[in-house]
Parts: C-alpha cells; structure tokens; sequence
C-alpha cells in the first residue's frame, strides 16, 4: 500500500499473535481509522482473546469487538476439540507439506464474513488480514488465492457491491517471512512480549515452544536477530 489511508475506515481481523498484532499497527501507521475483531471461537484457551483485548485498548483502534461463535460445535481440529492432541516438535521443513489438523475448517472464510458484514455497517470497503504464504502452517485459506477469491466474493455478496463500490481485502504480510514481520513491528515500536502465538499454552498462559507456532515464532526472533519476550513453559 503506498501513502495514507488518511482516516478511512477498514475493518481488521485481530487475534493477539503475532502476525495480526503486526497488520494492526500497520493500519494504524498508514493511517487507517481502525476497527478490530478478534474472535471467541470454541479455541482450547482463553489467552489470545485476553491478549487482544489488552493490545487493542493499548493501540489507538476506533472500535474493538470480540465475536462469539462457537466453532467447537463442529470440531475437525485440534485447536477446537480437545480429543485432537496438537502436533508437538515437527520439523519446519513438514510443516508446509500437507494440512495440519490445527487447520480449523473454514476458519479464515468465517472470520472475513463477519469482518465484510462490520465493513458494510461501518460504510467501510477495507479489510485486512494478517495471512502469511511464506512462514505458515500449510493453511489453504492463507495463499493468495484465497485472498482474491474473497475478494471477488465480498462484490458478489454484498449491498456495496451490487452498487459497484468495490472491496479491498489487504493482506500486506502475505509475503514477508516471519523475521521480516518481526522486523516490521520493532520499527513500528510494538512490544511483542504481549502478543500469542501458542496452540497449546499451559494454564498460567505460558507458551509451550515446541507447537508449529512456537517454533515459527522463535525462529522468527533468532532470523531477525531480534531478543524473543515470550514467556515460554520450558524456561
């Protein structure tokens, strides 16, 4: 994106990872007039959703809403049916092979849906998401096609786009690597001790280092040559 968005309104999904933490404060820098949702889906803890809320009131953000909708009602994945263990010390390079059972179905086309129907509340034709095609998890609704799909959809589906205003759906993190989104958040100032990442943290919330994520996250923080803040279980 070149420029500033000088106050428009845009519509960005927001977990408390990392990657989201990230495009939020990049919407804030180029001047979007930012409005958060972060989402209270069935996930087995409760910590991301008390990290957003705890960033998001830290961060000049219009508005932030916290969604309900429980995706344990359909399970199909380790981060909504406890009985699925979450995968634990694989190799990065099998990550991307094949899709992990962490992918929540449909996950990323639910989300984008309720941000499309804030958007067109809002008169807002701006939407971010925080999805990666490099550093990722083999999650088919992060690839770029997906992106453009929606894209096309959200014009399609829509009261806005029926009478032609076309919808944007920014994902300016698609293809950064993990060490350069990290980069890009020290240079925007973000503590990224208050962030999570973990699929599978212990109680008190602490990370367990050796989930997909957490190994993703700490390889990014050794890549950019960045002091990784999580606090993980093993230390």
């Amino acid at each position: 994106m070149s420029g500033t968005a000088a106050g428009r309104p845009a519509v960005v999904l927001f977990s408390g990872g990392l990657d989201s933490t990230t495009l939020l404060a990049y919407a804030l820098h180029h001047g979007w007039d930012a409005y958060a949702l972060t989402f209270r889906y069935g996930q087995r803890h409760d910590v991301e959703v008390a990290r957003a809320t705890a960033i998001a009131a830290a961060l000049p953000v219009r508005r932030h809403v916290v969604a309900d909708v429980d995706l344990r009602a359909f399970g199909g994945s380790a981060l909504t049916d406890p009985r699925i263990a979450v995968p634990k010390d694989r190799a990065v390079a099998h990550m991307a092979a094949g899709v992990p059972v962490t992918y929540v179905p449909a996950r990323n086309t639910i989300f984008l849906s309720f941000a499309l129907a804030w958007a067109e509340t809002l008169g807002a034709t701006d939407l971010f998401i925080g999805v990666n095609a490099v550093d990722y998890s083999g999650y088919p609704d992060c690839r770029p096609e997906f992106v453009a799909a929606f894209e096309h959809l959200a014009g399609l589906a829509t009261a806005t786009g029926v009478h032609g205003t076309r919808f944007h759906i920014h994902a300016p993190l698609q293809h950064m690597t993990k060490a350069d989104i990290i980069r890009a958040g020290v240079r925007l100032g973000l503590d990224y001790g208050l962030t999570h990442s973990c699929y599978d943290p212990s109680p008190d919330g602490a990370a367990c280092a050796r989930c997909d994520a957490c190994q993703l996250r700490r390889k990014g923080f050794e890549a950019a040559g960045v002091a990784d803040p999580t606090r993980y279980a093993a230390d």
